[in-house]
């Protein structure tokens, strides 16, 4: 498929509890027309791999590691690790990455979800905040929100850990409010 027909994208952050919800989100999936994901599930190096292959196993979509100056294309979803950022060249985005510093989240929710600032105007944007310990995402996705991103994060009822969606609900002014089901339902309706 053809850069050109990329025009949105859904961008989420998880850490703890999230790889079940993560795969949740992947099944319901419908085949992406119009759209990439990129997501950063807080993870070991070591074990994204077999994360991807899992994911693999039932999505419509393809899957696949975002790995430093991969071009990004439209229908596919990317997992990524370390500190991961998108840049610009020319009209094709791609992956920028660096192994994460020891002791900082991996991959970086903020340092991805900051990245994408700039590119709000061209693209649709959705970013999701899902469970997780500490703070990680929410200021890039404040960040995001301002910019014209749509946001969305879980309830505090839906939330395995509710350490990263409380503080993006107080934090991210028009953050959407919603639980696990109704957030896989936003996503696929924002995809269509």
């Amino acid at each position: 498929m053809k850069h050109s027909a990329l025009k949105k994208f859904v961008l989420i952050g998880a850490s703890t509890g999230g790889p079940g919800q993560i795969e949740r989100i992947i099944n319901a999936l419908n085949p992406l027309q119009s759209t990439a994901v990129v997501i950063a599930q807080h993870m070991v190096d070591g074990f994204i791999p077999s994360f991807v292959n899992r994911l693999k196993s039932k999505s419509k979509n393809p899957i696949q590691m975002a790995q430093n100056s991969d071009f990004i294309e439209v229908g596919t979803i990317y997992i990524c690790s370390g500190y991961t950022q998108i840049k610009q060249n020319m009209s094709t985005l791609y992956f920028v990455q660096e192994v994460s510093p020891k002791d900082t989240y991996n991959p970086n929710i903020n340092l991805l979800f900051g990245s994408f600032t700039n590119f709000t105007n061209d693209f649709e944007t959705l970013a999701v905040i899902l469970t997780g310990i500490g703070d990680d995402g929410v200021t890039g996705c404040k960040d995001l929100s301002l910019r014209g991103a749509t946001c969305v994060t879980e309830s505090e009822q839906s939330a395995i850990v509710d350490g990263m969606p409380s503080r993006a609900r107080v934090l991210v002014e028009n953050i959407t409010i919603a639980n696990m089901d109704n957030i896989i339902e936003l996503i696929k309706e924002f995809c269509e």
